[in-house]
């Protein structure tokens, strides 16, 4: 696996050189863009709005509008001087416990790995995170961009979670707020029974992204000439506003009829 990033994660005075490779990977079913006439390949082309030219990727540069109306050109080697001093380090800012870390600020995971010979100076930030139970909150520049992260111990890797800024979520105050209702003490009740017969150790490896098996197995039977069939639909769920009690009663009867599995 190559790795998207290489530099130093400072602990204190202690500079770690690690690589940074990406901890997810996106199960994607791409499409070729066709002409729907000839079926040939369609592709997008970079046209200068005063020439009515295509431009070779060559003669393209970056522009940032300016208050007069114009562009102020900035070079790879502009951005690159700008940002020298944090785009090759991942500093730790300071020490926290994960639960103090909201999940919806969670984005992205990425896997840190020791580069020159920093096997101890890592494993040694991997143990006091581990006996600590802390996670560290950093900073680091990638793609041109400053973020912010969360690390934490993973088996024996570091894990960086890539945050999202405060400024990067929806504003709530745009939703219509829910209802407070909070339940009777008999409906809190069954739905406490309903969570009980429904309770399971997560494991990962049980869930499996059927979609694109599912269109590949679309995509073979157009190949062989046959069409599409879609599979049998089961009930649509009623739009009927039901008693809630009696829905509970009815999903904590039909749980108590599933034989257990065992662990």
């Amino acid at each position: 696996m190559r790795s998207l990033w290489k530099g130093s994660l400072s602990f204190g005075l202690v500079n770690i050189p690690v690589q940074m490779f990406t901890g997810s990977q996106t199960q994607e079913l791409k499409f070729t863009l066709l002409h729907k006439k000839d079926h040939s390949q369609i592709r997008y082309a970079r046209i200068c709005k005063e020439e009515e030219k295509e431009v070779p990727w060559s003669d393209i540069v970056k522009g940032y509008p300016s208050e007069k109306g114009d562009y102020i050109v900035m070079t790879d080697e502009d951005i690159q001087k700008a940002i020298a001093e944090k785009s090759n380090l991942i500093e730790i800012l300071f020490f926290t416990n994960q639960s103090e870390i909201d999940p919806i600020y969670f984005e992205k995971p990425y896997i840190l790995t020791p580069d020159k010979s920093a096997d101890k100076s890592y494993g040694l930030l991997i143990e006091a995170l581990k006996k600590s139970k802390k996670t560290a909150v950093v900073r680091y520049v990638i793609h041109s961009r400053e973020h912010i992260g969360a690390l934490s111990p993973y088996g024996n890797f570091i894990l960086l979670n890539q945050l999202r800024y405060q400024s990067e979520l929806a504003d709530l105050a745009e939703l219509k707020e829910p209802s407070q209702y909070k339940g009777s003490p008999k409906e809190v009740d069954i739905a406490m029974q309903l969570i009980k017969h429904m309770e399971k150790k997560f494991n990962p490896e049980e869930f499996q992204d059927t979609y694109v098996e599912t269109l590949k197995k679309a995509i073979k039977q157009k190949e062989k000439g046959k069409k599409v069939v879609a599979p049998a639909k089961g009930p649509a769920p009623s739009k009927k506003i039901h008693d809630i009690m009696s829905l509970l009663k009815a999903s904590l009867d039909e749980q108590e009829k599933k034989p257990k599995k065992r662990a």
